[in-house]
């Protein structure tokens, strides 16, 4: 790949323009669900989006949100492990999916999320909100004010465990947000989430197995990890998923599937499509000139611009085209000048892909410039506003 830059002037805001030679784009992923959301979470790209803001039935995805709720607890200290919590009757008379809990039972924390993420439990669950919050339905409160500050704006959770209920919604992206949460924030806890088979007490034999389709499959190159799977009549089958190929992680979000087989067959053609259709390039590297903003009044005429951090980005495989890319700031800056001022932005512009930003930082300091210097740079400024277009001055 390839970087060359074309210059163009404005005053007020400037925009430099910056070329990128790079192999795009890969042919597009029609998938069969309803929803989508696809994410490079190496490069922090989309991938993939279909309805992915559309708050939608989760059915048992919902409960990411549940066990996020319960981690947040273990790191505050609120719980730990070895915590015990009482199971009430409504919790032992939920049906669909549960780990077996009875009233007399009294499970330990650990046990609570083996059962959530593993058996998919709807009893653990109702379990886990009682004990955090009294009941259910304040915790499902709770649940809601939460997603909000993380940014996932449109969850509304009315339970705990994703049982169907006509105002329990959450979109793809919403899902995609506490699935990052959840691998980036609690590292000593994720590993569960790959974890295949958990029987309480002995009992949960015949739902003792994980569900997650990619947890049993041996791909030469990638491997799931996580996270959750989710089905009822009103939701379809769904899945939120995540994977690793060396130094890469894709997290992605589908429902609206006809079968179990069908979500199997979509969650695994969707992996291998982000790894193998993608390839990540190095377009700057950390502290290289990628353009440069003139400086008004200043020792210099002129400032390079560098990225903080080495730029990466996916681009899709096996067709040549143009990505473009701009440098925007807005300038002349004014003298004195600070090494390592964030003062611009390069937008790079991926067809098919959204835009990423990176801010770039000013190169080496530059002070202001002597007095003769400084009248020199005014009169030709003057100069050039009033007498530059061939005018005469009145």
């Amino acid at each position: 790949m390839t970087l060359t830059l074309r210059k163009r002037c404005f005053h007020l805001g400037r925009t430099l323009s910056v070329w990128l030679l790079a192999s795009l784009p890969a042919q597009s992923f029609e998938t069969r669900a309803t929803a989508a959301w696809v994410y490079d979470v190496t490069t922090h790209t989309v991938l993939m989006d279909k309805n992915s803001d559309v708050p939608l039935p989760p059915a048992s995805m919902s409960k990411l949100m549940t066990i996020n709720m319960l981690f947040e607890a273990l790191r505050d200290g609120r719980v730990a492990m070895e915590t015990t919590f009482s199971v009430s009757a409504k919790a032992a008379a939920m049906g669909g999916s549960t780990m077996f809990l009875q009233e007399s039972d009294r499970p330990t924390v650990q046990d609570l999320i083996h059962g959530m993420i593993i058996n998919s439990g709807n009893d653990a669950c109702v379990v886990v909100a009682e004990g955090l919050a009294g009941t259910e339905a304040a915790f499902a409160d709770q649940m809601t004010e939460r997603a909000r500050a993380l940014g996932m704006t449109g969850s509304v959770l009315k339970n705990a465990s994703g049982w169907p209920d006509p105002e329990h919604k959450m979109t793809m992206r919403d899902l995609g947000i506490v699935s990052l949460r959840l691998i980036a924030e609690f590292p000593e806890y994720y590993p569960i989430f790959g974890e295949t088979t958990f029987n309480y007490k002995d009992r949960a034999a015949a739902n003792a197995n994980n569900r997650n389709p990619l947890l049993k499959i041996g791909a030469a190159d990638w491997r799931a990890d996580g996270l959750k799977t989710g089905h009822t009549q009103e939701a379809g089958f769904g899945l939120v998923g995540s994977a690793v190929m060396g130094n890469r992680r894709v997290i992605f979000g589908i429902t609206g599937l006809d079968s179990e087989k069908a979500r199997a067959e979509e969650s695994e053609a969707i992996a291998n499509w982000a790894f193998r259709q993608f390839v990540e390039k190095t377009v700057g590297k950390s502290g290289a000139r990628m353009a440069e903003a003139e400086v008004f009044l200043g020792s210099a005429d002129t400032v390079g611009l560098v990225p903080e951090h080495d730029v990466t980005l996916l681009v899709p495989a096996l067709v040549q085209e143009t990505v473009t890319a701009e440098v925007i700031y807005k300038g002349p800056l004014i003298a004195p000048v600070a090494a390592g001022t964030p003062v611009a932005e390069l937008v790079i512009h991926v067809p098919g892909l959204p835009d990423r930003r990176v801010p770039l930082i000013t190169e080496a300091d530059v002070s202001k410039a002597g007095f003769g210097r400084r009248l020199t740079t005014a009169a030709q400024s003057l100069w050039t506003r009033y007498l530059g277009d061939g005018t005469t001055a009145s």
